[in-house]
């Protein structure tokens, strides 16, 4: 899978949650070789690594959000260095650069809190967040801390943001972030459509807001005033575990979403599985990709090398990473190290 022309670097972070706190992780893959390597030279004890950035512009820059805020290297992992972030009580989630400026970067924690850095990370400055309040079904029950496990802006107006809550609903900025409010509120008798995992925003399709949660993915066309359940494949009776969502850096118009069965919104005895979906047409109509195998955990994550049209990443949990040059038509497989469990195992991957 080399490529002498430009090589995609892999990186995956590794991390628990709850009171199963593992030694955590953090590996980089060069596409092409054989070996992961350890790269948490400088991130805190047993690094809880939930959230990646790669620089759109320099690739060699790459942050990671941790349980002590969010560092910075500047040699592709090789190096980290603490940012100016508060690192008591920021355990961090989410990352996301602006749309046109990646000077400003943005970061969600658990609980719920945004900061915001305009000076590439090195201040940060913490979001009002004061009116949210969160859907009565999803206070009443644990996980408490409302953690922002997604970040987007809108391409076409970065004043529109909106964050991700995991069993907690969606958020939305009208001020580029500067304060927050709930969008998601209503009649439930269920939280599994209000437990969020990620968030995207389409340069294709002006104030068109995707949403994915625990059983199904949703799509609004104006700027989150109403909702529709979009129809892909469902992988256990009454949907699929949605957990990565992606829109490709290179062409707006295609979306990725990592699915799979399992997890707290399949019945009882459902057989874990992963796949890997894409749309061409900004969501109308979803296609399940060949990837040789189907991954026998959840697909976590997928990333898109932004320099290199048609390199296409995805992850499940437990850190087998399927890899494509040719736009999807063919993969390989890669296993990365790491003692897997269901309290430890991939949560962010980025490439570039």
């Amino acid at each position: 899978m080399a490529n002498i022309e430009h090589q995609t670097y892999v990186y995956i972070g590794l991390a628990g949650e709850g009171d199963n706190i593992g030694p955590g992780g953090m590996y980089r893959w060069a596409d092409g070789d054989e070996e992961w390597v350890s790269i948490t030279r400088g991130l805190p004890a047993s690094p809880q690594v939930r959230a990646l950035l790669v620089h759109p512009h320099d690739p060699q820059i790459v942050y990671a959000g941790t349980q002590r805020g969010v560092y910075r290297s500047n040699d592709r992992g090789d190096r980290w260095e603490a940012l100016g972030m508060p690192r008591i009580g920021t355990d961090v989630w989410s990352l996301a650069f602006h749309p046109q400026n990646p000077s400003v970067i943005y970061a969600g924690c658990d609980p719920c809190a945004v900061y915001r850095s305009e000076d590439e990370g090195q201040h940060w400055r913490q979001m009002d967040t004061r009116n949210v309040v969160f859907p009565h079904i999803t206070t009443y029950m644990p996980p408490l801390g409302k953690r922002v496990i997604g970040l987007a802006a809108d391409p076409s107006n970065p004043l529109d943001m909106y964050a991700a809550i995991e069993v907690g609903g969606l958020l939305a900025s009208r001020d580029g972030g500067e304060s927050w409010e709930q969008a998601l509120d209503g009649p439930y008798v269920r939280n599994n459509t209000l437990d969020l995992h990620g968030v995207q925003v389409s340069a294709a399709a002006p104030g068109t807001v995707f949403i994915i949660t625990q059983v199904a993915m949703f799509r609004s066309r104006n700027r989150g005033s109403y909702w529709e359940h979009i129809q892909v494949e469902e992988m256990f009776p009454g949907g699929s575990y949605c957990r990565g969502l992606l829109v490709d850096p290179g062409d707006p118009r295609t979306i990725y979403l990592a699915a799979g069965a399992g997890g707290g919104g399949a019945p009882r005895g459902t057989q874990e599985a992963g796949a890997l979906f894409r749309s061409r047409d900004t969501g109308e109509t979803w296609q399940r990709l060949d990837l040789g195998e189907t991954p026998p955990s959840r697909m976590f994550q997928v990333a898109v090398d932004a320099a290199a049209p048609g390199r296409v990443y995805c992850c499940d949990r437990d850190g087998r990473v399927y890899g494509s040059h040719d736009d999807g038509a063919t993969w390989a497989k890669s296993q990365a190290p790491g003692e897997m469990s269901r309290s430890l195992h991939v949560y962010p991957m980025a490439c570039g």
